[in-house]
């Protein structure tokens, strides 16, 4: 069996390829060899590897840019997909897993946001990623996440470590709340998912919930405990308003994930506990 990941170079792409199943071939291809905004490229790797399953893990996910190049976010994000689900439909049946975004929410519930919840996405990038939803095809396994990250990624775990060891005080809003995942679970389900072949959208994150403050105070925490920071410093919490950026973002954005983890019989794991793992991978890479 052969699987093509797409954003191969990226913190998903790179746990697709390190989680594969004993027995798959894992093509990993990224920009230089598959260009996401060029249709005719997309044909071509997928004529090439002829892939029996399709990981599209790539995507233009500069959100506060996407507010000034919608155009290229919408033909990353939605007509890529459309392309990919095209050729793989004509050239091998092969099933494609699309990855989406707690962002095709409006923020407004105050509970999980079930699969059939009605989105109304709050920023280009999260239409974009509706698009590439609608584009993906009955036949496709699509998964939403959130707040992705791992070790030696561009996160933010990695930047809150950064600016810790750097300044004197941060300031992280406390009113956008949601739950980090760890690329390696996200990975792991996306193969089951891909192993139980049904098709439909499911939801993922790790267990638990947070705010980005929150996340910001488990994380020095945690990178004190290891000797990763010298020293602690305050973390103040602050609100959205008072951070103004050009996307905006749902306040509320937690998903509802029984029905994937009942199917794929996968654990739950904390986000604290995954925090503490890719904590660890990052202090080895050094």
């Amino acid at each position: 069996m052969k699987a093509l990941v797409t954003g191969a170079k990226g913190q998903l792409g790179t746990a697709l390829q390190a989680t594969a199943p004993e027995g798959w071939q894992v093509v990993g291809v990224d920009l230089a060899e598959m260009d996401l905004a060029d249709p005719q490229a997309i044909r071509d790797v997928v004529t090439r590897e002829a892939p029996d399953v399709l990981f599209s893990a790539g995507a233009y996910t500069a959100v506060d840019k996407a507010e000034s190049e919608p155009d290229i976010a919408q033909a990353v994000n939605g007509d890529a997909v459309g392309h990919m689900a095209q050729a793989l439909a004509a050239i091998t049946g092969g099933r494609l897993v699309q990855v989406s975004t707690d962002f095709i929410f409006d923020g407004t519930r105050s509970t999980p946001y079930p699969v059939d919840a009605e989105p109304n996405p709050l920023s280009v990038y999260g239409a974009t990623k509706l698009s590439g939803e609608a584009q993906a095809g009955d036949g496709a396994i699509i998964c939403r996440t959130s707040w992705v990250y791992a070790a030696g990624g561009a996160n933010f775990v990695r930047t809150m470590l950064r600016l810790m060891a750097e300044r004197d005080a941060l300031s992280v809003v406390s009113d956008q709340i949601g739950a980090p995942t760890l690329a390696t679970g996200l990975a792991q389900t996306l193969w089951s998912l891909s192993a139980v072949g049904k098709p439909g959208t499911f939801h993922y994150q790790d267990a638990g919930v947070a705010s980005w403050y929150d996340f910001a105070v488990a994380i020095q925490e945690e990178a004190l405990a290891l000797g990763m920071l010298e020293r602690a410093i305050p973390i103040t919490p602050i609100r959205t308003a008072d951070y103004p950026t050009p996307a905006t973002r749902p306040a509320y954005s937690v998903l509802d994930t029984r029905d994937t983890r009942a199917l794929t019989g996968l654990p739950a794991i904390h986000w604290r506990t995954n925090l503490r793992t890719m904590l660890k991978e990052e202090q080895q890479l050094g």
